[in-house]
């Protein structure tokens, strides 16, 4: 999907260096795997609480699709 895309479908942008993180938080079944899977980035504790930076795009990606709802997604920027 594009940035365009996924906005209009009610996903909110966090964006890093070298990826683009995407969270609906209307399909959001709070798992928490995002949480237990890395805290650095995705932290409910801060604002934002999604810090897109903190860690590689490859290990955000991985916590990412992780996710059961795919309220979070993503696009590697090597990619776009």
């Amino acid at each position: 999907m594009t940035k365009e895309e996924l906005m209009e479908s009610g996903y909110r942008l966090y964006e890093g260096k070298a990826i683009e993180v995407y969270f609906n938080l209307g399909i959001c079944q709070h798992s928490g795997n995002c949480v237990k899977g890395n805290h650095d980035v995705f932290n409910t504790h801060q604002k934002p609480w999604i810090k897109a930076d903190e860690a590689s795009a490859e290990e955000i990606a991985r916590v990412i699709d992780t996710c059961p709802s795919n309220a979070l997604k993503y696009r590697l920027k090597k990619e776009l």
